[in-house]
């Protein structure tokens, strides 16, 4: 038996994720309520247009309440939100460091899911103006989104949900809890994020040591970014002999031997923790 998600509490509406997935909740089908406390956030979400709920009125009254809230206070919010839900409910986080840290308040008779948008990808086909402004995703370029519910029954629903949250949607991934933390923080924050600001500092110090003009530098880089991603992931061209030496020689000045320790179970736990500003994750 799937189960039937018409009625959608967003909690933490007038933050920045509540702001983005409430503007496509609210052209949906969805009977949505949003909740916000912040005063300042409250208004931007009373002049998108949208009425604000009190949640404890409707949290009772909902299939599915999403916590738009920041990592950090998602255990404490999650602690006032569980006990007002009705049986059957989803609890619907958008990042999964809380939930695998085990601090959301738990209950035998809801489910729990995590949703994570990938953001459009750099070898998306993009052809109007729209979709290449949209570099976050959840406007006009088609992005994936990777989740984890371990109830089955729930997942078709869920689905048409979270398509529509962060429309347009190509495809939903399920995974589980673990491999979604891996997946954030671990591969995209801890490795790609990091690359992507370490690029930049190299861009600053190619100006600053070189002198070459920063324009020339950054059209250098960014064509080059493009054509690294896509000989890496998809076989464009081969490296040349020469551009394979420098690589080594990057890897063997920059990169430590042992960096896939972060791979590890361990040190997910060591990140996600210090990210979430806890002395560990509970088991």
């Amino acid at each position: 038996m799937s189960a039937e998600l018409k009625t959608i509490t967003v909690i933490g509406a007038g933050g920045k994720m509540g702001m983005r997935i409430s503007a496509n909740l609210q052209k949906s089908a969805y009977q949505v309520f949003y909740c916000e406390n912040s005063p300042t956030a409250q208004q931007q979400v009373a002049e998108k247009g949208r009425e604000l709920s009190d949640a404890r009125s409707v949290i009772p009254l909902s299939d599915a309440v999403i916590l738009a809230v920041p990592d950090i206070v998602l255990g404490k919010v999650s602690e006032t939100v569980v006990p007002q839900m009705k049986a059957g409910a989803v609890l619907l986080t958008l990042d999964p460091a809380a939930a695998w840290a085990n601090l959301i308040a738990r209950r035998d008779d809801i489910e729990y899911a995590v949703a994570h948008p990938c953001h459009p990808s750099v070898f998306l086909q993009r052809y109007t103006k729209e979709e290449h402004e949209d570099a976050f995703g959840g406007i006009a370029a088609a992005q994936h989104v990777v989740a984890s519910c371990e109830n089955e029954a729930y997942k078709a629903a869920l689905s048409g949900l979270i398509g529509c949250m962060y429309g347009p949607v190509e495809q939903v991934h399920w995974v589980t809890i673990k491999q979604l933390a891996f997946l954030e923080p671990t591969l995209v924050e801890t490795v790609a994020c990091m690359l992507g600001v370490f690029m930049k500092e190299a861009l600053d110090e190619t100006v600053k040591r070189s002198g070459v003009p920063e324009e020339a530098a950054k059209a250098m880089l960014y064509g080059h970014i493009q054509i690294a991603l896509a000989v890496a992931f998809r076989a464009t061209n081969p490296f040349s002999d020469a551009c394979t030496i420098a690589m080594e020689y990057g890897r063997e000045k920059i990169i430590k031997p042992d960096w896939k320790v972060i791979f590890e179970e361990q040190e997910l736990d060591k990140i996600i923790a210090r990210m979430l500003k806890i002395d560990s994750i509970r088991r």
